[in-house]
């Protein structure tokens, strides 16, 4: 797999040599050729709790699409196929009505606690729940209280990791909780321990 030979068009090699990029990026499309995804791309979809979804429709027109659910919804069924259950929303189907005529999908993922973004470019196969229960249960995200209608399974054809530059941090509330945690806890310790003091020196000016 190789991202620059899908990702760089005849056009796109002409602005990399207009401006001054086209000689690095040659000779990464040389060397990097991978086999599927690592564990550093597992460990990271592992972790994530939403990503954009583009298709192609009819019209010609991109239609980027939000995905969400419990972290790691999106699940790795092997080093180049992911799967994730397509569950109730708003009942447009673009999504769905584009990989009718067209199964290629790029899947954008953001960290911004991590100043990190995979790029990821598939080919999806939508699968029926009825009959599939095997596979709706290794995708099942647990509880989860929306109802599932299909599957989604992306065949991974390449990927890439952007650079940080320019993404700012932000941190969702369990982030938050998570990184002051040990502080509260701390901070409480050192509430008992003084409120403890208080009592023992109340009670030694008692005596006095």
């Amino acid at each position: 797999m190789n991202y620059a030979e899908i990702a760089f068009s005849e056009a796109s090699k002409s602005f990399q040599e207009r401006f001054g990029s086209r000689a690095s990026y040659a000779r990464i499309e040389q060397q990097k050729i991978t086999s599927g995804l690592t564990q550093n791309e597992l460990y990271f979809i592992s972790r994530q709790d939403n990503f954009y979804m583009a298709t192609i429709g009819e019209s010609g027109f991109p239609y980027i699409q939000f995905r969400g659910g419990p972290e790691g919804f999106l699940k790795a069924l092997d080093d180049n196929t992911l799967g994730f259950i397509d569950f109730e929303g708003n009942k447009q189907y673009i999504t769905v009505g584009n990989l009718v005529t067209n199964n290629k999908v790029a899947l954008f993922m953001l960290d911004q606690a991590a100043k990190a973004r995979l790029k990821i470019y598939a080919e999806a196969e939508v699968v029926e729940i009825e009959g599939n229960d095997e596979l709706l249960a290794r995708l099942n995200p647990g509880d989860y209280k929306y109802k599932a209608y299909r599957i989604i399974i992306l065949h991974v054809k390449a990927y890439d990791w952007n650079c940080p530059q320019h993404i700012t941090e932000r941190y969702s509330i369990e982030e938050i909780r998570e990184e002051f945690a040990a502080q509260h806890e701390y901070v409480n310790k050192l509430r008992t321990e003084n409120a403890r003091l208080k009592e023992l020196l109340g009670a030694r000016d008692a005596e006095l």
